[in-house]
């Protein structure tokens, strides 16, 4: 086992809307785990909900090292761990899936029955300058990765899990709805399977162009897209707003498929279920991504189909969490991906 530096600093939330940094002991791992020196984290809509208090009690566990959207170099491993990991850059799932549940061995492993476990949210995360993580849920990454737009291949990988349920196919019609960092990213894998169209719906002039760059063909403001209900083969749902599901429902044609990922407040506007009986939709929801999905984010990234690097407006210090995560949601249309760079 290599050695290190003999401290570690860490953001703590103990209790939502309070966070301390602090310093301790550098974190050893345990048989089976690996020691991650963090390259770069995002912060995204989680971590702020994290922070404020309005994540659901069922998904965070206080106090909490936030960060789940990370990339970073292995440092050191723990018995049982292949020594060659040492000095590779990784990323690695969030979801601390069991493995052996029904849904695991089917490979659904973000569907794990062992109850909800996930890096950031109810374990230390990578708003740090170490994570401790299961060397199992690693993928390493080719030796000329860009570790700071690798920290991206979290979101990239929910986004892949979207397209993988959508099952796109070339030569069809195809909108992304919402130009976040979901959308944009989704623009980037949908492009790559040849769309005949790929209409990006967002009320923001700057997201709209910056996706017309990643490949889509056409970019729509919401009201414009009312207009054309009922053309798209495939809708992706990123944004989470209070409309965009039974948006994207209208949006789709008879038969179509509607894949949901933005993450919904109560209250949002419910989908018809007259319109969904009649139309035959297909509609799948996605939150967080299986063991797959994370391959499939990896290699397309790799490939270089991915760039994620674009998306990155803002970075920080540890010692500047409370302006990086007041950007988040709150920022103007000129922020996009926020990075803590321990």
């Amino acid at each position: 086992m290599s050695g290190g530096p003999a401290r570690s600093r860490a953001i703590t939330v103990d209790r939502p809307g309070g966070h301390r940094l602090t310093d301790g002991p550098v974190p050893q791992p345990g048989p089976g785990e690996v020691r991650v020196r963090v390259a770069a984290a995002g912060i995204c809509m989680s971590d702020r909900e994290v922070y404020d208090g309005h994540r659901d009690p069922r998904y965070v566990r206080y106090p909490v090292v936030p960060g789940h959207e990370w990339s970073g170099v292995v440092e050191a491993v723990g018995a049982g761990v292949n020594p060659a990991l040492t000095g590779r850059g990784t990323v690695a799932e969030g979801f601390r899936s069991c493995g052996s549940c029904e849904r695991c061995r089917s490979g659904e492993t973000s569907l794990c029955t062992a109850g909800y476990d996930e890096t950031g949210f109810t374990r230390p995360g990578a708003f740090a300058d170490h994570v401790v993580v299961p060397a199992r849920l690693l993928h390493p990454l080719a030796d000329d990765a860009d570790l700071r737009a690798a920290a991206l291949l979290e979101p990239a990988a929910v986004v892949a899990a979207a397209v993988r349920a959508g099952t796109p196919e070339p030569g069809e019609r195809i909108a992304v709805v919402g130009a976040g960092t979901l959308g944009l990213l989704a623009v980037q894998l949908l492009a790559a399977v040849s769309p005949g169209e790929l209409t990006v719906i967002d009320p923001r002039d700057e997201r709209a162009g910056q996706a017309l760059v990643f490949g889509a063909s056409e970019a729509l403001s919401p009201e414009e897209a009312a207009k054309v209900r009922g053309r798209y083969d495939l809708v992706v749902e990123t944004a989470g707003a209070a409309t965009t599901a039974a948006d994207a429902c209208l949006l789709t044609r008879r038969g179509g498929r509607v894949v949901l990922t933005g993450m919904f407040a109560p209250g949002a506007t419910g989908i018809d279920p007259v319109h969904l009986s009649l139309s035959q939709l297909t509609v799948r929801s996605v939150f967080g991504a299986s063991s797959a999905s994370w391959s499939y984010a990896v290699r397309a990234f790799t490939a270089g189909l991915l760039d994620p690097a674009a998306l990155i407006t803002h970075e920080f210090p540890l010692e500047r969490f409370a302006d990086a995560v007041a950007l988040v949601g709150g920022g103007g249309p000129g922020t996009g991906k926020v990075l803590m760079r321990p």
